[in-house]
């Protein structure tokens, strides 16, 4: 054997070790299931065998003129090289298409484009007898003949359609898929184009394999596509492959599943149990669809792709898995129930984009809701949900908020006490939004401190002209949000706000949630306590709504407490709405609070509240929220009416 013999020989041996180790990789991460996971195997399989075929062939070609045995196998490996070799650029092009989400699998399409491969094959199986391909001289000698050309031309038409589908698809592929093709394109075209130049360099399937083996790191290995716990793909995987099925107009339906009792099940299973929902409902998920179909988009939500399916399919899926859900879940020698919705979507119809998916799965339900499974006009409260989302940024972005003013008064003798600050949004495309709408949505956002300084700003813009303390005002009442006061350097934060407009403090009256003040009551006493030295003012807005701790809520120290509307309301129709307004305004004096009361609309509402001795009183008897410029007409048509 020459040392050339050897050469070569090194060149296929380095290639089939690479194969053998991308296939014991594969095999040992468990990702063999997909589609693209099985054409990848027979792809790198191919290569091997490839150079096999090519070790084989190359022990026996110094002995082809001493051994008929020899002769025949080194023709043997030959044909089956060629037989294998021509299948390596369709098959890659299969790959690219999977990879890429795209439908060529379909049976007319896959028959057009297999057209190409099926008449290149046909010269090399026929080969033997017409030697279209190539022969061997009388010295036995390897001579090509015309057709040998077939197997360039057709791969180079795969490799173009290949490319090509991966341009067409550019924008559904992960950074790392993009790099792992275009290695792959480029190693190959490398090799090819050594071996052509330099003949005797046999290292395109070398470099083939080494193509294979990038593509094994970036694309076959999932790992932060999955979910640990329980195999499933995770949220990114989820975005990946929705972003891939709308780019490439792929037909499929969702479900989303909600587990609304998450929290709940996660606290009886004790702390160290947190999975039992992934755990229980995971392994039920994968007797539904294959685990390449299945994602956990978050705690206690996953998501199922149904693709080429109809809404038929879609419903009676969803349907199977409510009457499961409906049933009892064993864990750890006890019972579990669980909670689910069920959220059935198509896709790209109602489901436009990754984002929308996402937004479906993370979105609250509606309060009124009472199905269990939401579909078709069921789900349009996302749309209603997402128009707000864009105007809250829009408003931010064109100045679309606006300040209003609702007046409080004393009780004794309805003199103006102050007002309480409260923001309204006007969006050009879906009209005038409310907090009550909007502020939720602008927590999750993360925008709701952008809005909380607005007001801020606004309102001591408001008292730096001077109008409030000459009317006789006493403070005006700003919301404060949990979500901003919790976060570092509020405190200082909003003192510079204050000290940037040169205001007494002490005029600003900040208003906090019971529900909310119970969520995290130490850390708002010390942000209460040191703003109140700082000069602000607290009051605690809502009182009657929440289930707080009655010692946590009164260990903060508020100036004031506002009893919630719903509690007069129920004071005026009710004997036991009285008893417990009675006893709130009994508890609240005892704590030594000023009591403020929402609501009040009429003068038997004034009465009672006059007979119980509340301090100050609001509400739509004396006006509604009003704009900045109505509510300062309103304080100089009071000063008339004094004087």
């Amino acid at each position: 054997m020459t040392v050339e013999n050897v050469f070569v020989i090194a060149f296929y041996m380095a290639a089939v070790v690479i194969c053998i180790s991308c296939l014991l990789f594969t095999y040992v991460q468990q990702r063999t299931d997909k589609l693209q996971n099985k054409v990848y195997i027979v792809i790198v399989g191919t290569v091997a065998l490839n150079a096999l075929t090519l070790i084989v062939s190359e022990f026996a070609e110094p002995l082809k003129n001493t051994s008929a045995f020899c002769r025949l196998l080194m023709q043997t490996m030959v044909f089956l090289y060629f037989i294998l070799h021509a299948a390596l650029c369709p098959m890659f092009f299969m790959y690219v298409s999977i990879v890429c989400g795209s439908s060529i699998l379909k049976r007319k399409i896959l028959n057009l484009y297999a057209f190409p491969f099926i008449l290149c094959e046909l010269i090399f199986v026929l080969n033997p007898f017409l030697h279209w391909a190539y022969y061997f001289d009388d010295n036995y000698n390897f001579t090509r003949s015309w057709g040998e050309a077939s197997i360039y031309i057709t791969g180079l038409l795969y490799l173009v359609l290949a490319l090509a589908m991966l341009m067409y698809s550019w924008k559904a592929l992960t950074q790392k898929r993009k790099i792992a093709l275009l290695y792959f394109f480029c190693v190959v075209m490398i090799g090819v184009a050594i071996q052509l130049f330099f003949i005797n360099i046999k290292c395109e399937l070398f470099a083939e394999a080494l193509a294979l083996f990038g593509v094994m790191l970036s694309i076959e290995s999932e790992d932060e596509l999955i979910d640990a716990e329980t195999g499933l793909y995770n949220r990114k995987a989820l975005q990946n492959d929705i972003n891939t099925y709308i780019i490439n107009k792929r037909q499929l339906y969702i479900i989303g599943i909600r587990i609304t009792n998450a929290d709940i099940v996660r606290k009886a299973a004790g702390s160290e149990n947190t999975d039992v929902i992934s755990v229980l409902v995971s392994d039920y998920l994968k007797t539904i669809l294959p685990r390449y179909y299945l994602y956990k988009a978050n705690s206690g939500a996953f998501m199922l792709a149904l693709t080429d399916c109809d809404l038929d399919r879609a419903e009676k899926t969803a349907e199977k898995m409510k009457a499961r859900f409906e049933q009892p879940w064993i864990y750890g020698g006890g019972e579990v129930l669980l909670n689910a919705i069920f959220l059935v979507a198509e896709v790209p119809e109602r489901i436009t984009s990754a984002a929308d998916a996402l937004y479906m799965i993370d979105s609250p339900l509606p309060s009124n809701n009472d199905k269990k499974i939401l579909v078709g006009s069921d789900l349009d409260y996302l749309l209603r949900r997402e128009a707000v989302e864009n105007a809250v940024t829009r408003g931010l972005k064109n100045g679309l908020f606006e300040v209003y003013y609702q007046p409080t008064y004393h009780r004794i003798g309805q003199k103006l006490h102050g007002a309480e600050a409260l923001v309204r949004l006007h969006d050009k495309v879906i009209g005038n939004v409310y907090p009550d709408e909007f502020i939720p949505i602008a927590e999750q956002m993360g925008m709701i401190d952008r809005i909380d300084d607005f007001v801020l700003h606004e309102v001591c813009a408001f008292l730096k002209s001077g109008i409030p303390q000459k009317h006789g005002m006493d403070c005006i009442n700003v919301n404060l949000s949990v979500i901003q006061c919790m976060r570092p350097g509020f405190v200082s934060h909003i003192n510079t706000i204050a000290e940037q407009y040169e205001i007494d403090k002490n005029l600003i009256n900040f208003e906090i949630t019971e529900s909310v003040a119970a969520s995290d009551y130490q850390l708002l006493s010390n942000v209460v306590t040191a703003l109140k030295e700082d000069g602000f003012r607290f009051s605690m807005d809502d009182y009657g709504t929440g289930y707080s701790n009655m010692e946590a809520i009164f260990s903060l120290d508020f100036d004031v407490v506002k009893i919630d509307k719903s509690i007069l309301w129920s004071a005026e129709d009710t004997e036991l709405g009285r008893i417990i307004l009675e006893n709130s305004i009994r508890m609240i004096r005892q704590m030594k609070r000023e009591i403020l009361v929402e609501g009040v609309e009429t003068e038997k509402q004034i009465q009672l509240l006059d007979d119980l001795s509340v301090d100050y009183l609001q509400g739509y008897f004396f006006s509604k929220p009003i704009p900045k410029a109505e509510f300062i007409q309103l304080l100089e048509h009071i000063d008339k009416e004094d004087s």
